[in-house]
């Protein structure tokens, strides 16, 4: 792996194991409106915007709910979840730390709400990390168009070519190939089912980033 000036990161599922809960969220909250589903439909459409999310469990359950009603009841799971069972996903507390050590500037690009991003940098302790934030909120096209990352190199002064991505959807990666960055794949259990073909290497673990 080359030396690179900055390093974005997708955060659910990238850096912390936040996507099955996303998940659990969501069928918890089709559940409330008794509709229930079966969170792994979620591996369908991870990474890609919360309408489309959303809209893909709205189709399997059955039912149409007022977004906003259904958006805030999400929030009140989710944030239970993530309370009882985030962590940071294996080898990147150590790498963070290594990037934060050496100076590298970092950048966050979330296709999450900025409540949610806000929330997970500071239970994990890592906000200090990051020069750079970019949540739902902060763009207009949503990945797989590359506009968060292209909008975090400009704030981060670098090229394409002197930047990596870190991703775990074919979303994500699809972003990170298309704004012209190196894409590193983090793989879990969760993302069995996206293509990471388009990464220039996969990884299960941040330490390996570092052998």
């Amino acid at each position: 792996m080359k030396n690179y000036k900055a390093y974005l990161f997708d955060l659910d599922g990238t850096l912390v194991n936040s996507e099955p809960l996303k998940g659990k969220a969501i069928a918890l909250t089709c559940h409330d409106y008794g509709f229930p589903v079966d969170y792994h439909i979620y591996q369908d459409v991870m990474g890609q915007h919360w309408s489309a999310v959303t809209a893909h469990f709205f189709r399997q359950a059955g039912f149409s709910p007022d977004q906003a009603e259904f958006d805030q009841k999400f929030r009140a799971h989710y944030e239970q979840l993530l309370s009882r069972q985030l962590a940071l996903n294996a080898g990147a507390a150590d790498y963070l730390q290594w990037l934060k050590n050496t100076t590298q500037p970092c950048a966050v690009v979330s296709s999450g709400a900025r409540w949610m991003v806000e929330c997970i940098l500071s239970a994990m302790q890592i906000a200090d990390i990051f020069s750079v934030v970019i949540g739902r909120e902060d763009v207009t096209r949503h990945k797989p168009d590359p506009e968060g990352y292209l909008s975090a190199l400009s704030q981060l002064g670098v090229t394409p070519e002197e930047a990596v991505v870190f991703e775990d959807s074919a979303a994500g990666i699809a972003a990170g190939v298309a704004c012209g960055c190196d894409v590193v794949a983090f793989a879990h259990e969760f993302n069995a089912h996206n293509d990471l073909s388009k990464a220039v290497q996969v990884i299960s673990d941040y330490d390996q980033m570092r052998r």
